[in-house]
């Protein structure tokens, strides 16, 4: 049985890590609309709206020790068990999640696609939360909406420049990606040469950055600076709202965590330390 661990990275002391791991108040910040903890009573559950198949009730408390909690969960008929816990690397401070089974890369299937994007939108979540910055937010999967609007202490510019520049994109998303920085140019997550039907841009200047996808999705950024700031709304739309792509938003969403970081943070270094996936094609992720 395959299994799929993700590791970020944080400044934070172990002692808040392991609260903001363990205590229902702080679950509710970075992971769920709703959570109750009894460690002592075997009990550790999350739902709501943030929660894909978010009915209370799923999740079951398996074990817990002084760095980690551990528990199955009930998710799209499959029995899932979930290991949350830190890790000393090298001289680092490293939140994991490992969940088996993991779905193998590239199964093009949506709820596949979820359970891939969910642990890296909410361990974003988790390492602003524990370095005392504000979360980015979530993923509502009660309305096939799909908008999305933060704040960035940084010019459009640089942030058109993160999202175009191939090298400052891999930074912050930990993906590679190719592009043709025009209006009507090609973009791909990885390379052309792996991607037969990439996306087109279709508006790129310093306000304003689409992408086209062949199956008729449009993403989009919009941005508006103000006094050093800039305003991002981050749009998907044109898809079929009977089957939202809920796994391809949160994976946008999981980068902006650091995209926002990266613009912000003096001596930034990227969060995402691993991300160890059955499937996963050599060369696509860039993590330091």
């Amino acid at each position: 049985m395959s299994t799929g661990t993700i590791r970020v990275r944080t400044s934070a002391p172990v002692a808040r890590i392991y609260q903001a791991l363990t205590t229902a108040d702080d679950l509710r910040v970075w992971l769920a609309e709703h959570a109750h903890v009894d460690l002592e009573g075997g009990e550790y559950e999350f739902w709501g709206r943030y929660t894909p198949d978010g009915e209370r009730g799923r999740q079951k408390l398996l074990g817990h020790d002084d760095t980690s909690v551990r528990f199955s969960w009930q998710l799209y008929g499959t029995e899932y068990t979930v290991d949350l816990g830190v890790e000393q690397r090298d001289g680092e401070t490293l939140i994991a999640v490992a969940q088996t089974p993991y779905p193998s890369w590239g199964l093009g299937d949506e709820q596949a696609e979820i359970l891939q994007t969910f642990w890296p939108l909410v361990l974003g979540n988790l390492v602003e939360h524990v370095e005392g910055r504000p979360v980015l937010g979530f993923c509502d999967f009660t309305t096939p909406e799909q908008r999305f609007e933060f704040d960035i202490a940084a010019s459009p510019a640089a942030i058109i420049d993160a999202l175009t520049d191939p090298d400052v994109f891999a930074r912050w998303f930990g993906a590679r990606m190719e592009i043709e920085p025009h209006v009507g140019g090609r973009w791909t997550m990885g390379s052309f040469e792996q991607n037969d039907h990439p996306a087109k841009i279709i508006a790129l200047d310093e306000g304003h950055f689409a992408l086209d996808f062949q199956e008729g999705m449009v993403a989009s950024w919009e941005l508006k600076g103000s006094e050093g700031r800039t305003h991002l709304t981050f749009v998907q739309s044109g898809f079929d709202t009977g089957k939202p792509p809920y796994g391809a938003w949160m994976g946008w969403l999981s980068g902006f965590a650091d995209l926002r970081r990266m613009l912000e943070l003096p001596g930034w270094r990227p969060m995402w330390h691993s991300y160890d996936i059955p499937g996963l094609p050599d060369g696509i992720l860039v993590l330091e």
